[in-house]
């Protein structure tokens, strides 16, 4: 083939080739419309049109809050909260575009430069790796809409749809709201969703708050949230972060010695977690679910069904203080940590149940492991080989969780060594709790010890509701009553006993309620009939079972904390009963108001004048009676009211305290009432329960906003009803009618005045004696047997 022939035919071939190019690339077209076409009108799956992306939503974590303005948790399948573009850091938009979308303000959804190079990797190599190209408004477009598998077309079409889903997003949005919108729904890890969620989690901040290098880090996250994590891998997560800086630089957001020097500093992370085990008020936020979700049963949405707590975005404000919770938990921990040291202490190698085998025979029947293998239809033994082999688990120790390899039984019988706690502060004035404290660890210890239906033997705490009856019923504070044992002849001949086995002499209902007498409390609810006590609880809030039997004057009832605090709340509030309140408002995610708590119980059910003098009587009791150790051992000076209890065995240690602001409520005791101390000095609510809640006030007293609280005074008392205290708390004998009687009562007289002219020029001083001293006590009782042999 000569020259002009060869040159012909290479002509022909390229006219050849071109005309092949041009069909190819025809065809392409034709197959790329078409495909474009057929994922439009949903042969893949319908897509959202405009409309419905203009009423796009997303599930929404909803969150509670304190009294004082302070997050306490979250309820959520997706840990997510939204924020508004107007909240967000400038720093935090400029990484997240620099690095994401350079072009983000220039392009309507769909970069065409990047998706060109997508589209030849990705349709004609195959490459699902090949990344890049994506928008951020293509981006958000999967986050809304996750992709769906289509075979081995699964990654051309989900980038189609994801291509039309950003153009009709940006006919339904402004570029911030996109901005936003895409920052609301990206997951960072850890089940946390949006960037509130997320400079919550890793810096404890709002995302309007975060500077340059928290934004690149959070950013930077974005290209992989496993691998890029702060907290697992703070290297990466400094090496990912200093990337961002540089693309920041390099789109003049920072200049390059801001970049550097940003990239020199150490990461500073401040990680909280808030899962439904972590946090402040762990027990109270459980409890608090159930309750809004029956508040909310009734309650529709706007555009049509229930309200769902885990994904409606709620804002739900409660009257938990915040400090007072964190102090709460704090003095929880200082004390039970220390006990639990002593009970181990207390029983050396025995075990605390004995030879009763049967307190662990229910324990294991009580567990989840049980219960989950019944419910599969295991037989009993089958469950005890079960329970026989050993597992590895982590198990709650109060130095952190502790990894062993240990037996399901012998874990069982690990957790029957502990004592639980509950704690419970409330404000008397209006009923609002400010602390709520429902056990050790919510992570391993479930049941919530303040929830109203986890219900105690109230022992002696239960003796001021018999002691306020009488009041009511007339009888005088200082009406003496012989400290002998009674005999209830209509139940069983039940006689009860004074723990001290001291009886003789008299005490005054001041005295007896000081010493927690038995005797004088048994005498008293025979002369105010039990019927008339169980009336008056019923007034002051207890609703728990009180079978009327003479016993219910020591406390043999089972009744809640809850329910106690509720009652002294009476006590504390001059006689008036205000039902506790926790929840003050619940708001959805636009901020609308769809429950509110207007409806408070509120009603005077013991008179004013009977209500301060049983708050003298116990005043009593923490200057010179059961709980005095919360003036010498914790220094308190606070004005404070207060009553120990002790059930039988010290299977529970109760205190009950409150100032003229706040009344609060402790126990402790084991799981099984079986397991206990074995002495009174160690199992007395003074020793198990009052050192909480000593070390709680002692902190409420150094927290300067809380100073009002422990500057509080009660009421002083009226003339008349000071007069009606003013009598010696023990006497050996009564003294007899007579002119020397008429002395013992122109004595008191003169005491009388001698007060009124003191308060006339002096503000009444508050001058507690470390300890009661016998000598004192021998030195009065003589003065009164002298007046009296003189006759």
């Amino acid at each position: 083939m000569n020259r002009k022939q060869n040159q012909t035919f290479k002509q022909q071939v390229q006219r050849f080739a071109l005309k092949l190019i041009g069909a190819g690339v025809l065809l392409l077209v034709f197959v790329f419309t078409l495909f474009y076409l057929a994922v439009r009108v949903g042969v893949f799956g319908s897509l959202p049109s405009v409309q419905d992306l203009k009423a796009v939503d997303n599930y929404t974590a909803s969150e509670i809050f304190s009294s004082d303005g302070k997050l306490l948790g979250k309820y959520y399948f997706q840990d997510r909260s939204n924020v508004k573009f107007e909240d967000l850091s400038p720093s935090l938009v400029n990484a997240l575009v620099a690095t994401e979308d350079a072009r983000f303000y220039e392009h309507s959804g769909v970069d065409y430069t990047s998706m060109f190079r997508v589209l030849i990797k990705s349709l004609l190599l195959g490459n699902e790796s090949s990344g890049g190209g994506s928008t951020i408004s293509q981006q958000l477009a999967k986050n809304l809409f996750p992709r769906a598998t289509h075979g081995r077309l699964s990654m051309p079409v989900n980038k189609m749809r994801e291509i039309i889903i950003a153009s009709r997003l940006e006919k339904a949005y402004s570029k911030n709201e996109i901005l936003t919108l895409y920052l609301n729904t990206v997951p960072f890890g850890e089940n946390a969703w949006g960037i509130g969620s997320a400079s919550r989690r890793f810096f404890n901040k709002t995302p309007g708050t975060l500077n340059t290098e928290e934004a690149a880090v959070l950013v930077g996250m974005l290209k992989a949230t496993s691998y890029y994590n702060p907290k697992k891998y703070p290297e990466r997560a400094v090496q990912r972060r200093n990337v961002v800086l540089s693309q920041m630089a390099k789109y003049d957001f920072i200049n390059e010695e801001q970049a550097e020097e940003l990239k020199n500093t150490d990461l500073q992370l401040h990680y909280v977690t808030l899962t439904h085990n972590d946090g402040l008020a762990t027990y109270f936020r459980e409890f608090l679910r159930q309750e809004v979700q029956k508040n909310l049963k009734d309650v529709k949405r706007p555009e049509g069904g229930k309200y769902n707590v885990y994904t409606d975005g709620l804002k739900i404000y409660t009257t938990i203080d915040s400090r007072m919770q964190q102090y709460a938990e704090e003095a929880m921990k200082e004390h039970m940590s220390q006990l639990q040291l002593l009970f181990y202490k207390h029983w050396g190698n025995k075990q605390p149940w004995g030879r009763n085998h049967d307190v662990i025979i229910k324990a294991v029947e009580r567990s989840d492991r049980y219960r989950a293998l019944k419910k599969r239809g295991m037989d009993d033994a089958e469950i005890r080989k079960t329970f026989a082999e050993p597992q590895h688990m982590k198990v709650f120790s109060w130095n952190g969780e502790v990894e062993k390899e240990m037996t399901p039984l012998d874990s069982v019988k690990y957790y029957q060594h502990f004592l639980h706690a509950a704690f419970m502060a409330m404000d008397p004035t209006n009923g609002e709790i400010k602390a709520w404290v429902g056990g050790l660890n919510h992570r391993h210890f479930k049941y919530d010890h303040v929830n109203p239906n986890a219900k105690r033997q109230v022992g002696s705490t239960f003796k001021p509701l018999v002691y306020a009856t009488a009041l009511e019923k007339g009888i005088s504070p200082c009406e003496y009553i012989a400290n002998k044992r009674i005999m209830f002849t209509n139940y069983d001949n039940w006689s009860p006993r004074n723990s001290d086995s001291d009886y003789g002499g008299y005490y005054s209902l001041t005295g007896g309620l000081n010493k927690s007498v038995n005797t004088i409390s048994a005498h008293l609810i025979a002369k105010t009939g039990i019927p008339a006590v169980v009336d008056l609880a019923k007034e002051v809030g207890i609703t728990s079972n009180l079978e009327p039997v003479p016993s219910m004057a020591l406390g043999s009832a089972d009744i809640s904390l809850y329910e106690m605090v509720g009652a002294y709340g009476t006590f504390a509030n001059q006689g008036r009963y205000t039902e506790p309140v926790y929840l003050l408002k619940i708001e959805d995610k636009n901020g609308n108001i769809i429950f509110e708590n207007k409806d408070r119980v509120t009603k005077q059910v013991i008179s004013a004048e009977n209500a301060d003098i049983l708050t003298h009587m116990l005043q009593g009791v923490v200057n010179n009676g059961t709980a005095a150790r919360l003036r010498y051992q914790f220094n308190l000076r606070n004005d404070i009211a207060g009553k120990t209890g002790t059930t039988q065995s010290h299977a529970d240690g109760w205190f009950m305290g409150y100032t003229p602001s706040i009344v609060a409520g402790v126990w402790v005791g084991a799981e099984d009432r079986r397991v206990h101390f074995r002495t009174i000095d160690l199992g007395q609510g003074a020793n198990m329960a009052l050192p909480i809640w000593g070390k709680f006030m002692q902190k409420v007293n150094n927290d300067p906003g809380l100073r009002s609280m422990a500057m509080a005074r009660f009421p002083r008392l009226s003339d008349d009803a000071r007069d009606k205290v003013d009598c010696e708390p023990y006497v050996d004998q009564l003294p007899k009618e007579g002119r020397f009687w008429d002395l013992f009562k122109a004595k008191k007289e003169n005491k009388k005045k001698d007060y009124n002219r003191a308060s006339a020029t002096h503000k009444p001083r508050h001058n507690y004696r470390s300890q009661p001293k016998k000598e004192e006590k021998k030195n009065t009782v003589d003065k009164i047997k002298n007046l009296f042999k003189k006759k």
